[in-house]
């Protein structure tokens, strides 16, 4: 034995304490780590460079209605795996593996609530949920949504947050499209504003549809929207892309939206505009 192994076995050694996993959070933008209870308080948003978070429906309605407080639509029930489809697994198994990982039925949830004191529904796309795509769950709980907002008389708000229409839905999905849009019709047949903030990624069937019919147009920062990806469309028309394209505040400058707003002014700025589009209809 050499010393150096004497030496070592005569040093008593403190066991290793274990700590929480989730005690930091590095942001994916500037690569800095942040004390995990700092970013939540900051609304999931990185305090050293602006980074806005992906966030869910419960997070979302949290920090949007008045007090936190808030009625969850129920979900509609629809068939699910239509074309029993399967890849690498079963789409049953991918949607049971969703909804054990987020707690949700599907990607889009919506909810009753205040907002500064005006009614409105609120639906949430959850990209952790198959990547917020759009199926059959989707399309219904858009339509209940809406639905909801015209019997409520109050606006409908969607916060976007897919890469798509569901492959595993096939036709099925796409259909999702048209449908909407008839809901939208509804909405604005009602007198009823229909508002759209789009977050990070709102890509292909979504934003080719309601993502992009909205009485006004907003966008958290940096938020990436398009329908085709970027390589997809350098390599189609074979040039390269402005710096910034497909984000929020490219599409503000380039005219397809209305205003780009930070978290931390979402719920005044989606107040002030329900004010100005229904004008007297604080809740009592």
């Amino acid at each position: 034995m050499s010393w150096l192994d004497r030496v070592r076995k005569k040093i008593p050694f403190i066991a290793k304490r274990e700590g929480p996993d989730n005690l930091w959070y590095k942001c994916p933008a500037c690569a800095q780590m942040i004390f995990m209870k700092e970013y939540e308080e900051n609304l999931s948003v990185c305090p050293k460079c602006g980074h806005h978070g992906r966030i869910g429906p419960d997070a979302r309605f949290d920090q949007l209605f008045d007090g936190g407080v808030y009625t969850p639509l129920p979900t509609p029930q629809v068939r699910e795996d239509p074309l029993k489809f399967r890849d690498t697994k079963r789409y049953t198994d991918r949607i049971k593996a969703a909804r054990t990982n987020t707690g949700e039925q599907d990607a889009l949830i919506n909810a009753r609530g205040t907002i500064e004191g005006f009614k409105a529904v609120v639906g949430v796309q959850d990209f952790a949920f198959m990547g917020g795509s759009m199926g059959l769950a989707v399309g219904a709980a858009f339509v209940a949504g809406a639905m909801a907002a015209i019997e409520d008389k109050c606006p409908y708000i969607i916060f976007t947050a897919a890469g798509g229409a569901r492959m595993q839905e096939g036709i099925l999905s796409l259909m999702q499209m048209p449908r909407t849009t008839v809901a939208i019709a509804k909405l604005r047949e009602a007198g009823l504003p229909y508002i759209v903030v789009m977050t990070d990624p709102t890509t292909g069937g979504v934003t080719a549809s309601y993502a992009m019919l909205g009485d006004v147009q907003l966008a958290e920062p940096g938020a990436l929207i398009g329908f085709a990806g970027q390589r997809v469309i350098e390599t189609t028309i074979r040039e390269k892309l402005p710096e910034g394209f497909q984000r929020a505040e490219y599409l503000l400058d380039h005219g397809m939206l209305d205003m780009v707003v930070e978290r931390r002014n979402l719920r005044g700025e989606l107040a002030r505009l329900i004010d100005y589009l229904c004008p007297g209809k604080k809740a009592a």
